[in-house]
């Protein structure tokens, strides 16, 4: 009998939680409808942006990429967006471990700075704190994608002997970007 009655107290609480829940959903307010953004260029609260597709950057990645292997070199490409973010890696065959990581942050350098990280190392004599931000490498293997003379990509390149061969790969994926 016992169990009967638990059995049938545990019923009428789950009923209970199952009837307030739907009541309480019922009787909420309906969600007020979004609001949209007029999308014309009179709107000044919108700006367009310039972004590459996933196929420009991968395009762009394999031409760096095929650069470097036409120079018996071994290394990885990343291309970032505007923002920093990567939009596509190619590591090639035989690419250092620590190759992959370095082309990411030689790309988001030059995105960031808009101008090539072998310049940018440059800076380092008279504003040594740059090499502190999180995120940078400054050292040859970076160029920045431009159009109209604004950043909209960086492709970073390791992993050659030095950071010139590494530069001259990445320019290589930014010409492709012209074709």
């Amino acid at each position: 009998m016992k169990k009967i009655l638990i059995g049938a107290a545990t019923a009428a609480v789950v009923a209970a939680g199952t009837l307030g829940a739907v009541s309480a959903n019922a009787s909420a307010p309906a969600a007020a409808p979004a609001v949209a953004l007029k999308a014309d260029a009179a709107n000044e609260n919108l700006q367009q942006s310039t972004h590459l597709t996933i196929e420009a950057a991968t395009k762009a990645a394999q031409a760096t990429l095929d650069a470097a292997e036409d120079e018996n070199q071994r290394v990885s490409v990343a291309v970032v967006d505007r923002n920093g973010n990567t939009i596509v890696t190619l590591r090639g065959d035989g690419a250092g471990p620590q190759s992959y990581e370095s082309a990411e942050r030689k790309a988001f350098t030059a995105v960031s700075w808009n101008a090539p990280t072998s310049e940018l190392a440059k800076r380092l004599a008279t504003a040594p704190n740059l090499k502190d931000i999180p995120g940078t490498l400054f050292l040859g293997g970076g160029a920045p994608v431009t159009v109209k003379g604004a950043p909209i990509a960086g492709i970073g390149v390791a992993g050659a002997p030095s950071g010139d061969l590494d530069e001259k790969f990445a320019r290589a994926g930014v010409e492709a970007l012209d074709k």
